[in-house]
């Protein structure tokens, strides 16, 4: 990924690739805050600190609007002020973008988790300390026997596998030779972004880049994989850069602090597709304020208690009020007590679920990770109990060297 400078006037174009990532930041993050001055009657005709938006031609262009319809003020230059806190912002901007890097992965031979993530997997990662630790989504680093880090000057650093979070999807790596250079990314919180605020998403890797998107929702999530987090950050539109390459995608506040690390593609960011019969496609990002208190733990342990939880090895779906299996994985409890897909779970240990969150909840409730669970089910016709054997989902791994 090309390094790029986000200073207040591009530099010169050298390389298309870096101008276009630069005009992009610039016109769609900064055009806020231009707008915003401008509205408030403090922003010249030469933008905020020469950013070279000289003419309602030029931003008309990089917008995609007529250059009839945008509004450029005549008044004098902004207040110091207001020219600092922009400029504050961009630089900000630029410090986030360099702490992320590309990460490149190949799963060990017999890997479980190859059969539906691949054994050549690629993603992105983010610099969180000044020794080099890096931030990424952990299914991206599952049963990983090698792993590359890639820089943003196209050196590529052997790693290894210091910790992946079951509960939270969280995974760390960190470099074996540390990247010192690279100034950490800071950490932020849900409380700094709301729904309707740009945010920043950057791709690592070869292919990285930058995306610009907009935050539609905060709300809890529940994957079909034997997922559930409380809180998880909902962008749109879809990714674009790296071919929409969402794992471990980096999601940055305006003030330049790490807010999310990106899942998966959803087809409703919003979660009103019931409600409204409208879907808006976008993104699902794990936030970074449930890694703050589990981080030490997963350094020193290589996980997090919460993990330790029973798995049955289904993947189901909420259909109306109701939770349908759709695949069963090979060699796991369910499939040894007979479940099958389109089997409806009714019930866990004579508790009525309803949705993915109840059954989750229901399941992980218990102590033991490994102790019986009965599932009541609709089979066909048939309403059936079945007893399982849940096992701890971490001990189906194979656990990386390091870890």
């Amino acid at each position: 990924m090309n390094r790029i400078a986000l200073s207040f006037a591009c530099p010169p174009t050298q390389r298309l690739r870096a101008s276009l990532m630069c005009s992009r930041v610039v016109t769609q993050v900064v055009r806020r805050w231009v707008g915003a001055l401008a509205t408030a009657g403090i922003c010249g005709v030469g933008g905020i600190g020469g950013i070279g938006l000289t003419s309602a031609a030029t931003l008309a262009a990089d917008s995609g609007a007529p250059a009839a319809q945008m509004q450029v003020s005549t008044r004098a230059a902004p207040a110091p002020s207001a020219r600092d806190s922009a400029q504050s912002t961009l630089q900000a901007l630029s410090r986030a973008h360099a702490a992320v890097v590309g990460v490149q992965v190949r799963a060990a031979e017999g890997a479980r988790s190859a059969d539906t993530l691949g054994r050549a997997r690629s993603g992105t990662g983010v610099i969180i300390d000044a020794e080099g630790l890096v931030l990424t989504i952990g299914y991206l680093i599952l049963e990983a026997d090698q792993v590359q880090i890639v820089t943003q000057d196209e050196r590529t650093v052997p790693a290894r596998v210091v910790a992946y979070d079951l509960a939270t999807g969280f995974g760390l790596v960190r470099p074996l030779v540390p990247l010192k250079a690279i100034a950490p990314a800071p950490l932020g919180s849900l409380d700094s972004v709301k729904a309707g605020d740009i945010v920043m998403a950057v791709v690592g890797g070869e292919d990285g880049d930058v995306d610009n998107t907009y935050l539609v929702s905060k709300r809890s999530f529940s994957g079909y994989w034997e997922y559930h987090i409380e809180s998880a950050l909902f962008t749109s539109p879809p990714l674009q850069s790296g071919g929409g390459n969402h794992s471990g995608a980096a999601l940055f506040n305006q003030r330049g602090e790490l807010v999310g690390i990106g899942s998966l593609f959803v087809a409703d960011a919003v979660g009103q597709a019931e409600r409204f019969g409208l879907r808006m496609p976008g993104n699902m990002f794990v936030p970074v304020d449930l890694l703050k208190p589990i981080l030490r733990e997963m350094e020193q342990t290589g996980t997090s208690r919460l993990s330790r939880r029973p798995w049955l090895g289904l993947t189901s779906s909420d259909q109306g009020g109701r939770v349908q299996v759709v695949r069963v994985a090979p060699d796991s409890p369910a499939q040894g007590a007979g479940l099958k897909s389109g089997d409806v779970v009714l019930a866990i240990d004579g508790t009525k679920v309803s949705s993915l969150e109840s059954f989750y909840k229901a399941l992980w409730q218990r102590t033991d990770p490994e102790g019986e669970v009965q599932l009541t089910i609709l089979q066909g016709s048939d309403v059936k109990t079945l007893t399982l054997r849940a096992v701890d989902r971490m001990r189906t791994l194979i656990k990386p060297s390091g870890v």
